[in-house]
C-alpha cells in the first residue's frame, strides 16, 4: 500500500526538495511515476510521486517549480487525484488536455532550468519539453543525480530477489528460438543490435521471471540482442542463480546491471535500435555520445510476445477456469455476507484473495485489487487503504476488478453486483445494462484481418451514447502470459489523445480485456470485464481473411441488475450460452451451497 502524505509531511517534503533544486542550481523538477524501464508498475524504490503527493494511482506525474507545482493525471484519476493530493500544495492538471511542455511554456519563468532525471523520460518527452522551453530562454537539464532521492531519507533499495527460470512447458517456445528471431528481424533491418529495456520484454525473451516488480513477475534487468543470435543480461549479481546460468547457455553473456551504462559505450559505430516508449532519454545519449547509430523502432519482441503461442494459450484457458471457481466462491461468499451488513471493502480484498489462494497455484495478485462500495466505484482505478475503507453497505452497487498471477496464466475480470435486501433502481438497471450490451458487443464481434482496437471501441460505447453517457477510459488492453496485466501493444481504445496501441493490427493469438463501464460521481460504478481471445473466424463465402474473439473469462454476472426489457433476442441467447458454459465449467470445481448458488446465478434469463 502506498503511503498518503498528510498536510504537514507533503509541505514538508515539498519544501525539502526545492532546497534541493537550489542546491543543484535548477528552477523546477518533473517527478514522473515510472522507472529506468518506462514500466507501468514500478518497485517500491520507484516510487517518487507517491512519496511526495500521496498520489497512489499507477499513472501521473508532476512537476515543481520554486513557487507553484502541479500534478498530471488522465480521465481515469479525476476524482481519485482530489482525494489523494493536497490541492493547496498541487494544482490538478488533467491529461491530455494539457501536456507538460504546455504547462512549463504558460508556468517557468523566462530562462528557467528544469530539471530531469533522463532514466525516468522517454527521448520523445525530452525533445518536446526542451522545445518548449527553448521558447522562453530555458532549458531542459538532465540531472546527475535525482533530487528527489537526495530528501527521501527513508528510501526503499531495489528489491535483491533472484531471478527464476519460466519453464518451456509454460513458455512455449525457447528462448534460443525467439532469439534467432530476433536476429532475423535485426540483418532484415541492417541493424547490429537492439536495446531491450522493457522488464517484459526481457522476460519473455529470455524465459526468466523474478518478484521485482510488486504484481508483476519480472526481474530488474536490461538486454542487448544481437545480430548473431547472442545476447548480454545485465542483472544485480545477487539475482543470478546456477539454474539461471545454466538456463541462459553460452550464447547470453550475463554482466553486472550497473555495467549497462558503459556497456553502450562498446557499440560505437553499431546501428543500434531503441524502442521510443521503452528506451529512456538516457540510453539514447549514452549511445550517441559513443558514436553509435541510434535506430529509433519498436521493440522487436513486442508483437510476438502480444500474439500467445498454442501452449500459452491453452495456459491462459486453464488459468482462467481455475480462477473462474475461485471469483464464484467470492461472489458467493459476497451474496452471503454482505447483506448483514459489516463487511468492507478491504474485507472483500482478503477474502478473495483467500479463495485464490486455496487453489494452491496463485503466485501473486496481478494487480492491486479494485475492492470499490458505492460512491467508490465512479472511480475507475481507485484502491483500498486503511484511510479509505468503506463497508458494503446493504441495498448498494458493488464493484470488484481484480486479477490473479499463475505460471500459466494472467488473469483479470471485473464483476459489478447489487448487494440486496431490496432492489436496484432504474438508473442502475438502466446503466448496467448499457454496459452490458457494449460487454456483448465486443464478445460477438467479427471483423476483417486489419482491423485496429480503434475501429471496435464505438461497438462498446454506443449503447451508452444513445443516452447521452459514456466512460473516460479504454475498452480493452493487452493481458500478458504470466506477465504484465497491462501488455501491449494492442488495445481497444478512442484513437484520441495520442493513446499508444488503437492503430496496432489486431493479430490472432493476442489477448485483450473486454471491459466497458460507467462511473456517476460520488454516487456508483458499473463495469463488466472479461478476457478475450483474437482467433480466426471461418464464415462461408467470405471475401478475406476474418477474425472474433473466443472469451476466456468464465464467472456468472450478475441479473439482479438487469433490465431485460432493453435487451435483443441475440443478446438474451449471448447471455444464456455463456452462462451454460460458466456453470459446465466451474461446476466440477465447487461443491455444496457454493455449487447451488452458482446453479441459480447462471439460470437463463
Amino acid at each position: 500500500m502506498l503511503m498518503q502524505t498528510t498536510e504537514d509531511s507533503g509541505s514538508a517534503r515539498l519544501a525539502a526538495l526545492r532546497e534541493e533544486l537550489k542546491k543543484q542550481g535548477l528552477d523546477g523538477f518533473v517527478i514522473p511515476i515510472s522507472d529506468e524501464h518506462m514500466s507501468e508498475y514500478i518497485g517500491a524504490y520507484a516510487q517518487r510521486l507517491a512519496w511526495l503527493t500521496g498520489f497512489g494511482g499507477s499513472a501521473g506525474s508532476a512537476i515543481v517549480l520554486a513557487d507553484r507545482a502541479a500534478i498530471f493525471v488522465d480521465g481515469r484519476y479525476t476524482i481519485q487525484v482530489r482525494e489523494q493530493v493536497d490541492g493547496r500544495l498541487f494544482d490538478y492538471q488533467n491529461v491530455p488536455a494539457t501536456t507538460h511542455a504546455k504547462w512549463l511554456a504558460a508556468n517557468a519563468p523566462e530562462g528557467a532550468r528544469i530539471g530531469y532525471d533522463a532514466w525516468l523520460h522517454s527521448r520523445g518527452w525530452a525533445d518536446a519539453v526542451s522545445a518548449a522551453l527553448a521558447k522562453k530562454g530555458g532549458a531542459l537539464v538532465a540531472v546527475g543525480s535525482n533530487p528527489v532521492d537526495a530528501v527521501w531519507a527513508d528510501r526503499p533499495a531495489p528489491s535483491p530477489a533472484v531471478a527464476v527460470v519460466h519453464d518451456e512447458s509454460h513458455a512455449g517456445r525457447s528462448s534460443a528460438e525467439k532469439r534467432a528471431e530476433v536476429a532475423d528481424w535485426l540483418k532484415a533491418e541492417g541493424l547490429d543490435a537492439a536495446v531491450i529495456s522493457a522488464l517484459d520484454s526481457v522476460a519473455w525473451l529470455l524465459n526468466i521471471r523474478g518478484t521485482d516488480v510488486e504484481r508483476t513477475p519480472v526481474a530488474l534487468s536490461y538486454v542487448l540482442a544481437h545480430a548473431d543470435g547472442t545476447a548480454e543480461l545485465f542483472i544485480a549479481p545477487e539475482k543470478v542463480t546456477p539454474e539461471l546460468v545454466q538456463h541462459l547457455g553460452n550464447a547470453v553473456t550475463v554482466r553486472d546491471r550497473g555495467a549497462f551504462e558503459s556497456a553502450l559505450a562498446e557499440l560505437a559505430g553499431k546501428s543500434v535500435a531503441v524502442d521510443p516508449d521503452y528506451g529512456v532519454a538516457a540510453i539514447s545519449a549514452a549511445l550517441e555520445a559513443a558514436g553509435a547509430n541510434v535506430v529509433t523502432t519498436r521493440d522487436p519482441t513486442i508483437v510476438p510476445r502480444a500474439i500467445k503461442n498454442p501452449i500459452e494459450q491453452s495456459g491462459h484457458r486453464a488459468a482462467q477456469a481455475r480462477d473462474g471457481a475461485a471469483i464464484a466462491k467470492f461472489l458467493h461468499w459476497l451474496s452471503v455476507e454482505a447483506p448483514k451488513g459489516g463487511e468492507t471493502e478491504l474485507s472483500a480484498v482478503a477474502a478473495l484473495r483467500g479463495f485464490r489462494e486455496e487453489t494452491g497455484l496463485l503466485r501473486d495478485q496481478s494487480f492491486d485489487t479494485i475492492s470499490a462500495a458505492g460512491p467508490h466505484a465512479a472511480i475507475p482505478h481507485y484502491r483500498v487503504d486503511e484511510e479509505s475503507n468503506l463497508p458494503i453497505t446493504p441495498g448498494s452497487v458493488f464493484l470488484c476488478d481484480s486479477g490473479a498471477q499463475y505460471l500459466d496464466g494472467t488473469t483479470d475480470i471485473t464483476r459489478t453486483v447489487w448487494i440486496g435486501p431490496g432492489e436496484p433502481t432504474a438508473e442502475h438497471k438502466d446503466r448496467f445494462t448499457r454496459v452490458l450490451k457494449g460487454h456483448i458487443a465486443i464478445a460477438r464481434a467479427v471483423f476483417p484481418q486489419g482491423t485496429n482496437g480503434s475501429q471496435l471501441d464505438a461497438f462498446a460505447r454506443q449503447f451508452l451514447w444513445q443516452a447521452g453517457l459514456d466512460y473516460a477510459h479504454g475498452t480493452g488492453h493487452g493481458v500478458g502470459s504470466y506477465l504484465s496485466v497491462h501488455e501491449g501493444p494492442q488495445r481497444i481504445a478512442k484513437a484520441t489523445g495520442g493513446q499508444a496501441g488503437t492503430t496496432q493490427e489486431l493479430f490472432a493469438g493476442m489477448i485483450l480485456s473486454n471491459e466497458p463501464g460507467y462511473y456517476k460521481a460520488g454516487d456508483f460504478g458499473i463495469r463488466i470485464e472479461n478476457l478475450v481471445l483474437v482467433e480466426p473466424r471461418v464464415i462461408e463465402g467470405a471475401e478475406g481473411e476474418y477474425l472474433g474473439f473466443e472469451n476466456l473469462t468464465w464467472a456468472p454476472i450478475d441479473a439482479t441488475l438487469v433490465e431485460r426489457s432493453l435487451l435483443m433476442p441475440e443478446e438474451i441467447a449471448w447471455w444464456n450460452a455463456y452462462h451454460a458454459r460458466t456453470f459446465e465449467l466451474l461446476a466440477p470445481q465447487v461443491e455444496g451451497d457454493v455449487l447451488a448458488w452458482l446453479e441459480q446465478a447462471c439460470a437463463p434469463l
